[in-house]
């Protein structure tokens, strides 16, 4: 009885834990989004109404939290990249797993732009990570490292899936995730500083798309699409 008591009081601490977790970091990033990329971490604690040692009580310190918000970005370029493809295939009569590589691409490429569209402080703060960089020099570097290959493991997923469905190796699709989101940083970060003239965002993204495809399409021999 004791243990069973012990055990479900264990369960319910960890679920308010992770709500208030969860809570913080929706704090954090609200506060990223009205005061900017280099927000400190005292105006994240303010407006969460806290204090920096609850934040740091919560994810160790600020990389932990810059990890936190980084993995909720993720979240977000995921479900989009979903919703791009839902209206893709829509669009096509077909179902989300039946679309080319190149739709999927495009989908991947998109949802990275959207984000950049909608959410430029908070894009900024995860490619600079200016709250880590305050710690220790490299750390920064480190953590924005950890959260692009992150995102590029799951973007490679994605691109691996829709053509090892069409007979070819997975192989080097980790690869090519990794560089896309290279590709596509590169790309928005010019987009952001103003250098790619008054292109709107489908039309970065369909320049892109071409550039990324124009090279896969000839690696992936196989490939039924062109």
């Amino acid at each position: 009885m004791v243990s069973t008591t012990t055990d479900g009081r264990s369960a319910r601490w960890e679920a308010h834990r992770q709500e208030r977790r969860k809570t913080l970091v929706e704090s954090a990033i609200r506060t990223i989004r009205t005061r900017g990329a280099s927000v400190g971490m005292d105006d994240i604690a303010a407006e969460a109404g806290t204090s920096k040692t609850v934040f740091y009580r919560h994810f160790t310190d600020r990389h932990g939290l810059y990890q936190a918000v980084a993995d909720r970005v993720d979240e977000l370029i995921l479900r989009d990249i979903g919703t791009v493809l839902g209206e893709t295939a829509k669009g096509a009569g077909l179902s989300a797993l039946d679309l080319d590589p190149r739709s999927v691409i495009r989908a991947a490429i998109d949802a990275y732009l959207q984000l950049v569209e909608r959410d430029p402080e908070l894009y900024r703060f995860i490619v600079s990570a200016p709250i880590v960089g305050a710690e220790k020099s490299g750390n920064a570097a480190q953590a924005v490292a950890s959260a692009t290959g992150k995102m590029a493991g799951q973007i490679s997923d994605l691109i691996s899936a829709a053509l090892v469905d069409r007979g070819n190796d997975p192989a080097p699709a980790r690869l090519w995730g990794h560089s896309l989101v290279g590709l596509v940083r590169a790309g928005a970060d010019a987009w952001l500083a103003g250098l790619a003239g008054d292109l709107a965002r489908e039309e970065l993204t369909d320049q892109l798309t071409d550039l990324a495809w124009s090279g896969i399409k000839i690696a992936w021999r196989h490939s039924t699409h062109e």
